[in-house]
């Protein structure tokens, strides 16, 4: 036997190590690869940049031509000028020198005058007797001196240096979280960034097993993002950045935690009212749910309403933890939230199909009686809409109503703050206040859901919007109603 063991372990380490020369040769033919694409790349870098001189050698040496021509052209027009001055002097003095023989007096008199004034309008005596331009080209000089250093100081791309994310910068709220981000130098390269981030259940540093995959959001600019339109059904975030320039990327930023923590509840089909088909977040009126089983069972039935449909899932690890408690029964139509609130400041929404004939939203003690409606005892706290008929709005508890004179919504916000006792209802797009129960909660609560002949469907792992902590600060002053119907339980 052991010699079995030395031989098994030692066709593993001999496997090993075949997948290991397998490997290296395959590093070795990676390398030569990357390494003849890289000279490629740098040949038509280098190739791009005598271009780019030759370009530039072309269009300087075609302004030191036109430069020249220009001079040429008026040194030429000047020389031009000066011939013909001296033609016309030339002449002049001729006929000076051939009057000086004239003997007779008058004649030598009159000659002389029309020389005088020859000369007084001639084009030698007008002339400037300096070059328009100059022969000098200086100005046509370059000095590559620093151009010539900077092309021996260019290297390689250096890979960038991890960034730092300012914790105290980052903001979690509303159901986003914005990130920000600084490098710990200046590095004009930096071409984008690249956010990664996973959901955890563990504060700290990330853990290597046990955890989900990493997202990815690539290209990022700016030195800030605002992740959006999370649903935080876990405790935690980890995220990390890492900066890109045009050929590398460089190391992660250490990763940070920030917290997430939200309410996240599913339906508890275990006990809902057989008429009604519930998954997981979803409940739908359902006519033949308790029928069907009267039908093919009879009288016997009526006192097995506690038994599960086979049709829906009894497999929810909270609610089985919990025990398992008798069926609602009657018309109470309900199904509760299988995760109980017994602290903190929670919030969650409810949307109803617009169809919906009648429903309730709100909360309950742990044990409601299997007929009890929502609001129709002094343990249980909610909003009643009915669309039979006629459309009617109210807050019930302890069995009575109140009724609001307000639109409903498409969206209803629950907000419950078990510490303070308060339980406030919103909508859930404008945020608007709709009613506000204020008591004192002695056992933990459930969220509780009536509906008839329609569906709802409930969204959680949400936090608390920002605009109903403002209200809350501010209390009833912005509108909406608070309850007349209190009861400290």
């Amino acid at each position: 036997e052991t010699l079995q063991r030395i031989v098994s372990t030692l066709v593993n380490k001999n496997d090993e190590i075949h997948n290991f020369i397998d490997m290296l040769n395959h590093t070795i033919s990676n390398v030569q690869v990357n390494s003849s694409n890289a000279i490629s790349e740098l040949d038509e870098e280098f190739d791009g940049l005598y271009s780019v001189l030759h370009e530039m050698k072309g269009s300087m040496a075609n302004t030191i031509q036109q430069e020249e021509a220009r001079k040429i052209q008026a040194l030429q027009d000047q020389l031009s000028q000066c011939s013909r001055a001296l033609e016309s002097s030339e002449e002049l003095l001729e006929l000076a020198v051939q009057s000086l023989d004239i003997k007779n007096p008058v004649e030598l008199l009159e000659a002389a005058r029309q020389i005088k004034d020859s000369v007084t309008v001639a084009s030698a005596f007008r002339l400037s007797l300096k070059p328009k331009v100059s022969d000098s080209m200086t100005h046509m000089m370059v000095d590559f001196a620093l151009e010539k250093r900077m092309l021996q100081a260019v290297k390689f791309l250096p890979v960038p240096k991890a960034p730092e994310i300012d914790v105290a910068a980052c903001l979690v709220a509303d159901n986003c979280i914005t990130i920000s981000w600084r490098m710990p130098e200046e590095d004009s390269r930096i071409d984008h960034f690249v956010l990664e981030y996973r959901k955890t259940n563990f504060d700290g540093l990330p853990r290597l097993k046990g955890e989900q995959r990493w997202e990815l959001v690539d290209y990022i600019k700016a030195t800030q993002y605002t992740l959006s339109g999370l649903k935080f059904d876990t405790k935690y975030m980890n995220l990390r950045v890492q900066a890109c320039n045009k050929a590398v990327a460089g190391e992660y930023s250490d990763p940070v935690t920030l917290e997430t923590k939200a309410f996240v509840f599913s339906l508890d089909s275990t006990s809902s009212h057989p008429n009604l088909k519930v998954e997981d977040t979803y409940v739908e009126w359902d006519p033949t749910g308790g029928k069907g089983q009267e039908k093919i069972k009879g009288k016997e039935n009526k006192n097995r309403s506690n038994t599960a449909s086979p049709k829906r899932s009894t497999n929810s690890p909270r609610a089985s933890a919990r025990g398992s408690r008798d069926r609602f029964a009657g018309e109470s139509y309900t199904v509760l939230g299988d995760t109980a609130v017994e602290s903190g400041q929670h919030y969650w929404e409810v949307r109803a199909q617009k169809d919906c004939k009648s429903y309730s939203v709100g909360v309950t003690y742990r044990n409601p009686g299997k007929f009890d409606q929502l609001g129709k005892t002094n343990s249980s706290w909610c909003i009643h809409i009915n669309n039979w008929l006629q459309t009617t709005f109210s807050a019930k508890h302890n069995n009575k109503a109140k009724t609001l004179d307000i639109p409903v919504p498409d969206r209803i916000g629950v907000y419950c703050d078990f510490d303070g006792g308060q339980l406030s209802f919103y909508n859930a797009s404008s945020k608007a206040l709709l009613h506000t129960f204020r008591t004192k909660f002695t056992q933990p609560l459930l969220p509780g859901f009536m509906i008839w002949c329609g569906g709802l469907t409930v969204t959680t792992g949400l936090q608390v919007p920002s605009a109903v902590k403002t209200l809350q600060k501010s209390e009833n002053g912005l509108g909406g109603s608070t309850s007349s119907l209190n009861n400290v339980a």
